[in-house]
């Protein structure tokens, strides 16, 4: 009898044990699926849109679909804690549906951002390289104070390193320093150009006397000097035809009218040989001393000095030469026209006492130089 007992014991425990997986089958079953399809398809978006650079690009659509995905994994982990039969997924799905169409927001407009940003920089790259280019053949031999090339060097740096950063990729880095290299070089360019562009204001005067040297050499069927101080070049004409063309160096002040005497300006004027000085009667090779201060500066000296503009202390100045000893590529003189010993030498041969020696900012007008 007890032998019954114990078999039915075992057999009931048999039957349980039996069941268990049978319950564990049949409440899996019934159990609500979790969305893992939905979540992959999410984290797939999301990687789309962080390899897009949406979180520099885009990043109000991409923090939001982190957001919302962050949001589906705390959902579905606490589901996962509660009794199998009572789990609801939908939620999960809902919000891994909503990251998933953020992310592709993100990526979308994370790539038209880029795509704008690379050629709106593309653009600003090559305007500032073009800005910078015409501070160099513009402003290369105008005396600008230190601190105006202090801040075309930075600007030059800046653009330098937008550009390899904008080789990399790195659109945002590169934008950050275009602004600055764009502050920098469009205000000393704008700065540099209104102080040309005042400078440029005695251009009708400059072209006046121009052309009365010429037609005054043309008549007499003589040699005339043209000094074009923006050019630096010193252009010797015959008959009215321009028959040769040098390089000089000038005053380190050399923009505008000289006015005193140690200002290193390069003083403007129609002036006149008055003597020639051979090697044994100057220190610079050979030398042409012209006539200034002619009656026109003195009478300037003397405005100047009666309005205040001059200091009382003032003295007019002289000794104003076209000499040897240049070729060293800086203005150097202070005040005289330098040029090579080469150039001074074929300069010398064919001036004689009188010839006319016209001294102008340039031969061409603000426009030509600006464009």
């Amino acid at each position: 009898m007890r032998s019954k007992k114990v078999w039915k014991s075992v057999f009931l425990s048999v039957v349980i044990l039996a069941s268990v997986p049978l319950l564990l089958l049949l409440l899996s079953s019934l159990a609500p699926e979790p969305p893992a399809d939905d979540m992959k398809l999410a984290r797939e978006a999301l990687s789309q849109a962080a390899s897009a650079n949406a979180s520099t690009y885009s990043k109000k659509q991409y923090d939001e679909a982190m957001a919302l995905y962050d949001s589906a994994m705390s959902v579905w982990s606490k589901q996962n804690n509660r009794f199998i039969l009572f789990r609801n997924y939908d939620d999960v799905a809902r919000l891994a549906e909503l990251s998933e169409k953020k992310a592709d927001e993100a990526f979308k407009r994370s790539t038209a951002n880029t795509f704008s940003l690379k050629t709106k920089l593309s653009i600003k790259i090559d305007t500032l390289n073009k800005i910078a280019d015409k501070i160099n053949r513009i402003f290369r031999s105008y005396p600008l104070s230190p601190g105006f090339w202090d801040r075309v060097s930075k600007g030059n740096m800046l653009l330098k390193e937008a550009e390899i950063a904008f080789g990399k990729e790195e659109y945002f880095r590169s934008n950050i320093k275009i602004a600055d290299a764009e502050y920098l070089l469009v205000s000393s360019y704008e700065n540099a150009t209104e102080n040309l562009i005042k400078y440029f204001e005695s251009y009708s005067t400059w072209q006046r006397w121009i052309d009365k040297t010429i037609r005054e050499s043309r008549q007499n069927h003589n040699y005339a000097i043209i000094i074009d101080k923006f050019a630096r070049k010193c252009m010797v004409y015959l008959d009215g035809s321009l028959k040769h063309e040098y390089n000089i160096e000038l005053g380190k002040n050399w923009v505008g009218h000289k006015k005193i005497d140690g200002d290193n300006a390069t003083p403007e004027g129609i002036y006149r040989i008055s003597k020639k000085l051979g090697p044994n009667r100057t220190k610079y090779h050979k030398a042409l001393l012209i006539d200034y201060p002619n009656a026109a500066d003195r009478e300037e000296f003397k405005k100047g000095l009666a309005n205040g503009e001059l200091p009382y202390t003032a003295k007019l100045g002289g000794l104003i030469e076209i000499h040897g000893s240049g070729g060293r590529g800086i203005d150097w003189t202070e005040g005289c026209v330098a040029l090579s010993n080469k150039d001074m030498d074929a300069v010398y041969r064919i001036a004689n006492v009188g010839t006319h020696v016209t001294i102008v900012g340039s031969l061409i007008d603000i426009q030509q130089i600006l464009k």
